[in-house]
């Protein structure tokens, strides 16, 4: 959310006459997008900010601009008190406190002309930075801001707000903009995408958006994430399976594979219904993709309740786990109701057994490639190489002379790891069939 809130700020500056700069110190305008979701990213904010102080003290007319969760929907004062050199607070996914103080730097009033064209600034074209135009293959796209659904655990709805959908005019005018500018690849994105359009009386829903995305020329692939077991439908599930477009890609947080710990956390479903929702998915897309969250030391958890999770993953044999260490995060309800009384040797040795777990099964899923012509979006280079993703968000690397960037091309694996995959071009022409993933067999 983050790196799509930053490229429209980018955007924004694009259309105000700036232009990026990868020195910081040639720099007139510095925007700070911070995350706070953990501790960890809380303090290499201040950590950053903190060290743009000098610059500001040798150049006074830079302007610098904190933005997103550290700020809030709310603002925060005390952060103008502890940093006085920052010009501009902004709170997440909103430029327009920046480009208001860019226009008025005269001092003058915000006048009839400059409302104009800020608003000419602030619409839904995505003007891509000069450093993106003609490179950026896949781009992230915002549906719906904030969260209301509240886990005991989570500080968005505090720094983000309650969930807003954008309308489906908005979200469209950007993806076609995007595609316009030689994007390929969208992924919709919000705290819990599946609840898009909730919000609205008799609105859309997100496989009603699919739909409308679907259709815009250009866009060869679509993604949404997060997903929340209570509000993955099954009309979802088999929008999905239906549309070509749409990948074989869920993202679906469990947390915690015991529910007791889920009831702790409010995430409103049991072990078992979760077991049900993976069935029901990897029966309607057959070798569908399944990736998962799960938070490792929540408060009260014991060593059977870790098991419980650590027994989960291995039944369901999940192709990614992202996974955490629990920290209190101000305002939530575990920070406020509930002792943070599991010790941090306790949580690294969970988390590193799960991480360990995870890795062989990844390596084992991927394995399975091996031989196998796989279709590969082609996003960029990396060490020499072609790097891409096929359906199922699995990265691929590959050698080739040509210009492949933004193609789709079929890619024959001689190498898996858990993490990414090594191919070559075919050296035959080879038929890609409507197959989600293994689209051709050399076996």
């Amino acid at each position: 959310m983050n790196v799509a809130d930053s490229r429209r700020v980018s955007s924004a500056l694009e259309k105000l006459g700036y232009q990026p700069t990868t020195q910081t110190e040639e720099a007139d305008v510095i925007v700070l997008n911070t995350c706070v979701v953990r501790q960890s990213a809380e303090n290499k904010a201040y950590g950053r900010l903190t060290s743009l102080r000098p610059l500001k003290e040798k150049r006074p007319e830079l302007t610098i601009n904190l933005m997103g969760c550290l700020v809030g929907v709310r603002g925060n004062p005390e952060l103008a008190k502890t940093f006085p050199y920052v010009d501009v607070f902004s709170p997440p996914s909103d430029p327009g406190p920046l480009i208001d103080h860019l226009l008025t730097l005269d001092g003058s009033k915000l006048e009839s002309t400059n409302v104009a064209l800020r608003n000419a600034i602030m619409d839904e074209e995505i003007v891509l930075p000069n450093s993106d135009q003609g490179k950026l293959v896949s781009a992230n796209v915002p549906i719906v801001l904030g969260c209301s659904h509240a886990c005991t655990f989570c500080i968005i709805p505090f720094r983000r707000g309650i969930e807003r959908s954008r309308s489906v005019g908005a979200i469209a005018a950007e993806i076609r903009s995007l595609s316009d500018q030689g994007v390929r690849e969208v992924t919709l994105l919000g705290q819990i995408v599946d609840r898009y359009g909730t919000d609205i009386e008799d609105g859309p829903d997100l496989v009603d958006l699919l739909r409308v995305i679907h259709a815009i020329d250009g866009i060869r692939r679509i993604r949404f994430l997060t997903s929340h077991p209570l509000w993955m439908t099954d009309d979802l599930i088999d929008a999905v399976a239906e549309l070509p477009k749409v990948c074989e890609h869920f993202e679906v947080p469990i947390q915690s594979g015991d529910d007791q710990v889920l009831e702790r956390m409010k995430r409103g479903y049991t072990v078992e219904e979760y077991r049900k929702l993976i069935h029901r998915i990897r029966e309607r897309v057959p070798g569908g993709m399944i990736a998962t969250d799960i938070i490792v030391g929540f408060p009260g958890e014991t060593e059977e309740e870790f098991l419980h999770t650590y027994d989960l993953m291995e039944e369901i044999r999940f192709d990614v786990a992202h996974l955490a260490r629990y920290s209190p995060r101000p305002h939530t309800v575990s920070a406020r109701r509930m002792p943070d009384d599991v010790p941090e040797d306790e949580k690294m040795a969970r988390f590193r057994a799960l991480e360990e777990l995870q890795s062989r099964i990844s390596a084992e899923i991927n394995s399975a490639y091996n031989g196998n012509v796989v279709e590969v979006l082609v996003d960029g280079m990396k060490h020499n190489r072609w790097k891409g993703r096929t359906r199922t968000n699995k990265l691929v690397f590959f050698e080739s002379a040509e210009n492949m960037l933004g193609e789709l091309v079929p890619i024959e694996i001689h190498w898996t790891g858990p993490w990414s995959m090594r191919g070559h071009l075919p050296l035959t022409e080879l038929p890609i069939t409507a197959s989600p993933e293994l689209i051709h067999s050399s076996k």
